[in-house]
């Protein structure tokens, strides 16, 4: 959605101008007209554009040049995407796209179109959407490159919109676009993206963690200096052309280490990686990378265990390169990655740099890629929802490597198990598997696969798909058909119970209608006649009682049912306000609680979440659970706030203290504590880790204020090295 920037000046011709010399620079040779009249047709439909809605040639014009610029794209898709925008505002049909542009322009564009039509305010439908986005695949994978390069523009013009707009498109990166983009190898616009998700969600984490790498900034160019200066003199002795860059990591990465290490900033030593690009001939690429690898392990000695060859074997996403980690000068680990120019844009550009490499074997992922989500996409799924996070567990997934019993190479994410495997082979296979032989020894259908096995699946016309096989199984695929299957035979069943209960109420003289079966489904507590139905086929329901349910008053129904997706009327009308939700006394009527997995306190940002059967549930606005909350539930989110000079509660909150191995510390922590900051202590309790002590407090405090003067002062003791807040509480 665009935006209207005050500091922007429409010089329109300008950007379209410079789109058309990035376009060359990628080496494509067109006639350009059709790109000039699409151009002025955009002009001419969205030039007086102006409104709440932004100026929408500006954002064209910027979308087109991060699709062409950042991810390879060519006049194709910015076709597309100057079209698609008049197509939505019915300025022009596909049949006119088509007799004007050509049948791939008019397949993509409407692609876009499609998708635009599913975005919603309303995120209750969300997973299905994204899952209707994936289906359009199946015209051109370039419909999903754009998307992810308009939500990539949308992140960078947040500033410019609302509050909740921006919470909105913080959590659909950090849940959706991300981890698609990783997926498809696009790495750099995956690390902009989730450093500008976290900017929103924590920016006092953000801003502390870039303040950190601005002030490192010197040291760390000088240790990059350091350490190259060996290596450059090596390479070009050994008459190699080459360039070696020193890559900061992102500000998301450096704050995910932090939390699941539960370490401080200090402690991230490798804060950066080398990489090594060379200009290499195809031909050639293996074996010079092999060489400097061996060159830059002769200067500094490496850590076996980190050794990664994504050469010999690149990912499913094409990602082709050579990275070890070794001892720099100081004892610091440096990661090293060493690839060719082309495997280096590959890697910058994910899939779409491999239309520059047509005829390569790695080239074949794509089409990999595409057919196993089209396997997924094209089976009928109950439950979107449960698509999207088997999806996005695929897409964060390491990859192992199994051998067919022809010695096909097959590839699978780590925890992949036999059954897995037979799925992969067929549907049919996978429901009639019984075990496999793996290296010449039986296992069961539960057995984990390893890198490297060679697998044999064993069958037996008597098996059938169970429930418990959704446990063990960690593939979207298999997953898929296993519910698929099961759904198939419950269905049969329930069948078989319509036909008895038909019959039955027949004899009895009763009428077979929805009134009868609503009662019959208060009565069993069931939520659909299917399993009403299925119930009666198994006999886990007596047909003899039913004659005399069927004889009792009907009692009046809820207006809503008891489900995940339905709150009650009342909330209803907190939903649709646009007035915040103030904490305080004045909602003594409405239910909420503070969750006890972020334990929100005074002057934390916050949002309200309704839930089904517990009222209101306020988190922190960086909440471990909030992406996932706003992205799928973004329908029952709440706008809150605290309201200031209200009546003085106290919070409870969890810190976290390391220092040195002292039994004095915990005296002087305990002092302070009760004498001097008067603060409650409701829990305290310290570890001895690696010659390191580390305690966990339980106090209350009033506010945040409150707690960072406490932090402060701890901090202080004699003895300790850090102190800070608890992020993630354990439930």
């Amino acid at each position: 959605m665009p935006v209207n920037r005050p500091d922007h000046i429409r010089n329109y011709r300008d950007k379209f101008e410079k789109l058309i010399r990035l376009i060359r620079r990628n080496k494509e040779i067109h006639d350009y007209s059709k790109l000039r009249q699409a151009y002025d047709r955009l002009l001419a439909g969205l030039g007086n554009q102006q409104d709440a809605e932004g100026d929408g040639v500006v954002a064209a014009l910027e979308i087109a040049e991060i699709t062409v610029n950042e991810i390879g794209l060519g006049m194709t898709s910015v076709l597309s995407i100057f079209l698609s925008r008049l197509l939505t505002e019915r300025l022009l049909d596909l049949i006119e796209i088509e007799k004007d542009y050509g049948k791939q322009v008019a397949v993509i564009t409407a692609g876009l179109n499609s998708i635009n039509e599913l975005g919603s305010k309303t995120l209750a439908h969300q997973a299905e959407n994204f899952r209707n986005l994936l289906l359009n695949l199946a015209g051109d994978v370039r419909v999903i490159f754009i998307k992810i390069a308009e939500h990539l523009y949308d992140m960078r013009s947040m500033k410019y919109r609302p509050q909740e707009e921006q919470i909105r498109l913080a959590s659909e990166a950090s849940y959706l676009y991300a981890p698609l983009a990783h997926r498809l190898g696009f790495y750099i616009i995956k690390s902009e993206m989730e450093d500008l998700a976290l900017k929103i969600t924590d920016r006092k984490t953000y801003d502390s963690i870039a303040r950190q790498l601005a002030q490192s900034m010197r040291d760390r160019k000088h240790f990059i200096d350091e350490f190259i200066k060996p290596i450059e003199a090596a390479l070009r002795n050994q008459g190699f052309e080459f360039e070696i860059k020193g890559r900061p990591k992102s500000i998301y990465s450096i704050w995910n280490k932090m939390v699941n290490k539960g370490a401080a900033y200090e402690d991230i030593y490798d804060l950066f990686a080398i990489r090594i690009i060379l200009n290499s001939e195809l031909k050639n690429e293996k074996a010079d990378c092999w060489q400097v690898y061996s060159t830059v392990t002769d200067l500094y000695q490496p850590n076996p265990l980190r050794l990664r060859d994504w050469i010999s074997i690149p990912k499913t996403n094409g990602y082709e390169s050579l990275h070890t980690t070794v001892v720099g000068p100081d004892g610091h680990w440096v990661e090293v990655q060493i690839r060719t120019r082309r495997m280096n844009e590959i890697a910058e550009k994910g899939f779409a740099a491999h239309w520059k490499y047509k005829g390569l074997e790695s080239e074949q992922g794509l089409e990999e890629w595409l057919k196993r989500i089209r396997e997924v996409l094209e089976t009928p799924e109950p439950d979107a929802r449960e698509f999207l996070d088997d999806f996005k567990l695929s897409l964060y997934a390491k990859e192992i490597f199994i051998f067919t019993p022809k010695g096909d190479l097959k590839k699978f994410p780590s925890g992949a198990t036999v059954l897995d495997f037979a799925y992969d082979i067929h549907s049919e296979v996978g429901s009639m598997c019984t075990g496999a032989k793996v290296n010449g020894k039986n296992v069961p259908i539960r057995h984990v696969m390893q890198n490297g096995d060679r697998v044999e699946i064993l069958t037996s016309k008597n098996q059938t798909p169970k429930m418990d096989w959704l446990n063990f199984v960690v593939t979207s695929k298999a997953k898929t058909k296993i519910r698929f299957k099961l759904n198939e035979a419950r269905v049969k069943q329930a069948e078989n119970g319509k036909e008895i209960l038909v019959r039955r109420l027949k004899n009895w003289k009763i009428t077979f209608s929805d009134e009868t079966i609503r009662k019959l489904l208060k009565a069993y507590k069931l939520k659909t006649a299917q399993d009403l139905y299925y119930q009666i086929a198994t006999e886990e329901i007596d047909i003899a009682q039913i004659k005399e349910l069927l004889q009792e008053p009907v009692a009046p129904e809820k207006p809503y049912p008891e489900t995940e997706a339905a709150p009650t009327p009342q909330q209803e009308t907190f939903i649709k306000s646009d007035d915040y939700l103030i904490i305080d006394d004045k909602l003594a009527h409405v239910d909420f609680k503070l969750s006890k997995c972020c334990n929100p306190i005074f002057g934390d940002e916050i949002f309200g979440f309704v839930t089904v059967s517990e009222g209101i549930k306020v988190h922190r606005l960086n909440c471990p659970n909030a992406a996932q909350l706003i992205s799928r539930y973004g329908y029952r989110i709440v706008k809150a706030r605290w309201k200031s000079g209200g009546k003085e509660a106290l919070f409870t909150v969890e810190i976290d203290v390391h220092g040195q191995n002292d039994p004095n510390i915990l005296n002087n922590i305990s002092n302070l504590l009760s004498k001097d900051l008067k603060v409650t202590l409701r829990s305290i309790s310290f570890d001895n880790e690696n010659g390191m002590l580390r305690g966990r407090l339980k106090i209350t405090v009033k506010d945040t204020a409150h707690l960072d003067s406490l932090i402060n002062r701890l901090a202080a003791v004699k003895g300790v090295y850090r102190v800070n807040r608890v992020e993630r509480i354990n439930q």
